[in-house]
């Protein structure tokens, strides 16, 4: 059995999103794989990107197609979710045009032609890992809607040797799992839309000795109202998913709450309006 064979049983890719089909399934194993972790620009046929690896790595790359009645943003999420349940960390992610030209990522970044749909209907995510033997995986999760309206996945799982550096997963990056995000509704009491992997997640990630959940509430700011009276939303809100928290056996003193309210805007449509996002700082 081959390296790649072994360490993929060990960490197999993420499970597939259930309403879609495989079309291809490739083997990676290269000296120098390219792996993007900024938006992707195109300079006289040379591909150009704030922060890029070429990393020698070994894997699988899947291609998928969605099915039936199912969109590319339930797979999005149906990956997010598998990875943050194994704990990996969120390395970088962008959606429509701020991930560049889709026509780059599909034939000169993936080589899968397939992927090549409109520049504003498309994402791109690239998650790590470090496993027990201290290998550091990659897992990067692209989807794209065609011009005909087909829809396809483009899933790569990759691992490296021990000590290879990937770009913002340092030992200190390692420490910090999450965002879980939680949108939240309500004034006097709260409903907040997280599910019980959602909850199971950061109790895992919570159990860690000394381990420090950080509890960041974002609201957005209505109309005719003011930027204090949206801050005390945010933090209300907060507050009351804190003490959901305790209760579920995270003591409040392990926890800190940010009110950042509407005063910051982060350009990635799955992270908008009145939520609060978790995370999970480990020593």
């Amino acid at each position: 059995m081959g390296f790649s064979t072994m360490a993929l049983a060990q960490m197999p890719p993420p499970e597939p999103f259930p309403e879609a089909r495989l079309e291809q399934e490739i083997s990676i194993k290269s000296p120098g794989h390219l792996v993007l972790f900024s938006p992707v620009r195109e300079v006289n046929n040379e591909i150009r990107s704030a922060s890029m690896a070429r990393l020698p790595v070994k894997g699988v790359g899947q291609l998928y197609e969605v099915q039936g009645g199912a969109n590319r943003e339930e797979a999005r999420d149906h990956y997010l979710r598998e990875l943050q349940t194994r704990g990996a960390q969120i390395l970088f992610e962008c959606s429509g045009r701020n991930c560049g030209r889709s026509n780059v990522w599909a034939n000169q970044i993936f080589d899968q032609s397939s992927l090549y749909g409109r520049d504003n209907n498309q994402d791109y995510l690239v998650a790590g890992s470090i496993d027990e033997n201290g290998q550091p995986w990659l897992t990067l999760v692209y989807t794209v809607t065609r011009a005909n309206q087909r829809q396809f996945v483009w899933v790569e799982h990759l691992v490296a040797p021990q000590g290879t550096e990937i770009p913002g997963m340092g030992n200190e990056s390692a420490r910090i799992k999450g965002p879980v995000i939680v949108p939240w509704q309500g004034g006097i009491t709260y409903r907040f839309e997280w599910s019980g992997a959602d909850r199971r997640i950061i109790n895992d990630w919570a159990g860690e000795a000394d381990a420090r959940v950080i509890l960041t509430a974002y609201s957005q700011l209505k109309e005719n109202e003011t930027l204090e009276a949206s801050m005390e939303r945010a933090e209300a809100a907060a507050q009351s998913l804190s003490q959901v928290l305790a209760k579920s056996g995270v003591s409040e003193s392990r926890q800190m709450i940010i009110t950042v309210g509407p005063t910051v805007v982060i350009p990635n449509p799955d992270r908008q309006g009145d939520r609060v996002e978790v995370m999970v700082i480990t020593r």
